[in-house]
């Protein structure tokens, strides 16, 4: 007999349970690739796969077609490298760790290389093992992170020798405000790319990322490098959302009790009960990437009614108010949402003042974790 999420979690003893829905991320990749109309799609995998586990996210959208994974630092690129094909391209979007050259070459592992020194290295061990090494070459458009900068893009080309060692994939940057369609900046960086470009004639070019995918054609280039819509998040500002919820979260409550009016709730006593009221302690808090921030603004979701989150978030628990149900509909052992169809993740990121990349990064592991898919290509 199958049994549910909640029994599941119940068994394994955790405060709550997190899925994954491994169908919506392919159709969010699907939905993306299609606005990326003639460019490649490639996703970003960085954090562990914005906290949902990199492995199985990568296994189903390579599944779905994507051949281009961008990691954040090497160290995830050597655990993620055995789970994919070889035909998979693995980028290091913070480029070549000094002292780590020889493992990513040995690994097909393919840097994105920020500066002249990273460059030098990098062809440095191309020379000495008699091949052209793969490689990205980033540059700074307007966001002063990563990247060369436009001096330093000239003298690359004042000494094509430094590349000539090399095979590089692409050229990038990243967009700094493409989250907010209408900035001026946008604009800024597109024009400065494309003066780049011109520098290295021949070149694809990779520059947008989520929010990029939705700026025009001209922002798409040849590969662009969606993260967070892939996940469900809002990829811009500009009007609905137009990706699947691929997260959900249910927390158990453990604790219900009635206080009378007047009765200090959580730490600190932030919060006085105005009334009489019924109260529900929930099994998850800032432990379990639930940030203090949300209370007093965030909420939890019994069916179609709101339960407020009442005093401050512990480490391991917050409180609702339950007033508002109908006595005995929630008892010890029930789950009540956090995340799901009442309950966005950037409606949760901004009840806490804070972007959905940090609420999905920030996911505990102390939730069970169940992975939905149905979908196989």
């Amino acid at each position: 007999m199958q049994t549910s999420p909640e029994t599941r979690a119940r068994a394994a003893g955790t405060g709550g349970y997190l899925v994954i829905d491994l169908d919506a991320l392919a159709a969010n990749y699907r939905y993306l690739s299609g606005r990326a109309a003639q460019a490649l799609t490639g996703a970003v995998v960085k954090a562990d796969a914005y906290g949902l586990g990199a492995f199985q996210v990568s296994t189903a959208l390579y599944a779905a077609a994507c051949r281009h994974f961008f990691v954040a630092q090497a160290c995830e690129a050597f655990s993620l490298r055995p789970s994919l094909p070889a035909d998979a391209a693995l980028y290091v979007l913070n480029g070549l760790p000094e002292g780590a050259e020889t493992t990513c070459a040995d690994q097909n592992i393919i840097p994105v290389l920020n500066s002249p020194h990273q460059i030098a290295r990098w062809a440095n061990l191309a020379k000495a093992r008699r091949q052209r090494l793969p490689a990205v070459v980033q540059f700074d458009t307007g966001m002063a992170r990563l990247g060369l900068s436009p001096e330093e893009a000239r003298a690359l080309t004042a000494a094509p020798e430094h590349l000539a060692a090399l095979d590089i994939h692409f050229i990038m940057s990243h967009l700094a405000c493409a989250d907010t369609p209408d900035n001026a900046a946008n604009a800024v960086q597109l024009a400065h790319m494309r003066e780049i470009s011109a520098l290295f004639p021949g070149l694809p070019v990779s520059l947008a990322n989520s929010g990029g995918l939705f700026l025009g054609d001209g922002f798409l280039q040849h590969l662009t490098r969606p993260g967070i819509a892939l996940y469900g998040g809002a990829p811009n500002d500009a009007g609905p959302n137009p990706m699947q919820a691929v997260v959900s979260l249910h927390v158990a409550v453990i604790q219900t009790r009635t206080v009378p009016a007047g009765t200090l709730i959580g730490y600190g006593g932030t919060y006085t009960a105005p009334r009489d009221m019924r109260l529900a302690t929930l099994g998850a808090g800032y432990a379990d990437g639930l940030p203090r921030s949300l209370s007093p603004r965030g909420a939890a979701w019994h069916g179609d009614i709101r339960l407020p989150i009442v005093g401050r978030i512990s480490m391991d628990s917050l409180m609702v108010d339950i007033t508002d149900l109908p006595p005995g509909a929630l008892d010890e052992g029930d789950f009540v949402e956090l995340i799901g169809p009442h309950q966005s993740i950037d409606t949760i990121a901004a009840d806490a003042g804070t972007i959905s990349y940090e609420i999905l990064t920030a996911l505990g592991r102390r939730f069970y974790r169940e992975y939905r898919r149905e979908y196989r290509g």
